[in-house]
C-alpha cells in the first residue's frame, strides 16, 4: 500500500513519467542482508503492472539488472558507455560534475567541491563542451539520452551551471545552448 501512496502522490511530478524505485546508490550497498532486501525485479515488475503507462529504472546509477525499461549508467566526470543493452533504452543518468568556486554564492564557504575544478566560466565552459562532444560520439554507439550533473550548485557541491544562490550563471550561455542543440538534433 505505501508504494501505491508514493505513486499516487507523485502523479502530476516528472515520477510519473519515470520510476526509479531506489534512490542513486541503494542498489550498490556492500551489506548483504540490506543489498538482497530490495528485490529489484520484484519491485521493477510491480511498478510496470501498477502502471504500464510509465518507463521503469530498476537501479540509477549502479547494481544494474536486466529488467525495466531503462539501463541508468552514472559516470564521472566525463561521459563513458561502459555497458549497453540493446533491450532497453540505455541512458547517462549522470556525468559532469565540472567545479567553479564562485565567491559570495557559496552555501559552505569553507567546505565545496566538484569532481573537477576549473578558475573561471570560460575553462568551465570548454570542459562541458568537451564532454558534450564526447557524449555526441557515443549516441550511435547506444545512448538514448544523458543527464548532466548538475543545473545548480548543491549545497556543498560546487558544479551547478548556477551558483547555489541562482544569482550567477557559471557558463557561457550561448555556447552551452548551441552544443546541447547540436545534441538534441543529432538524435532526429
Amino acid at each position: 500500500m505505501a508504494k501505491q501512496t508514493i505513486f499516487q502522490r507523485s502523479r502530476n511530478g516528472p515520477f510519473r513519467r519515470i520510476g526509479s524505485q531506489l534512490p542513486p546508490g541503494m542498489e550498490r550497498n556492500h551489506r548483504p542482508a540490506v543489498f538482497q532486501s530490495f528485490k529489484t525485479h520484484d519491485i521493477a515488475a510491480w511498478t510496470k503492472a501498477y502502471d504500464p503507462s510509465r518507463l521503469v529504472n530498476p537501479a540509477s546509477g549502479g547494481n544494474h539488472y536486466t529488467c525495466g525499461d531503462i539501463l541508468d549508467l552514472h559516470n564521472y566526470p566525463g561521459p563513458d558507455l561502459y555497458l549497453y543493452d540493446p533491450m532497453r533504452a540505455t541512458v547517462l543518468g549522470e556525468y559532469g560534475g565540472i567545479g567553479l568556486v564562485m565567491k559570495d554564492h557559496l552555501w559552505m564557504p569553507d567546505r565545496n567541491w566538484g569532481y573537477v575544478k576549473f578558475n573561471n566560466p570560460e575553462e568551465v565552459t570548454t570542459e562541458y563542451i568537451k564532454y558534450a562532444e564526447h557524449l555526441l560520439q557515443l549516441i550511435p554507439r547506444g545512448f538514448s539520452a544523458g543527464v548532466y550533473t548538475q543545473i545548480t550548485d548543491v549545497e556543498g557541491e560546487v558544479n551547478g551551471l548556477m551558483t547555489y544562490d541562482r544569482k550567477e550563471i557559471k557558463v557561457n550561455e550561448k555556447k552551452i545552448r548551441e552544443m546541447n542543440q547540436k545534441i538534441c538534433n543529432s538524435l532526429k
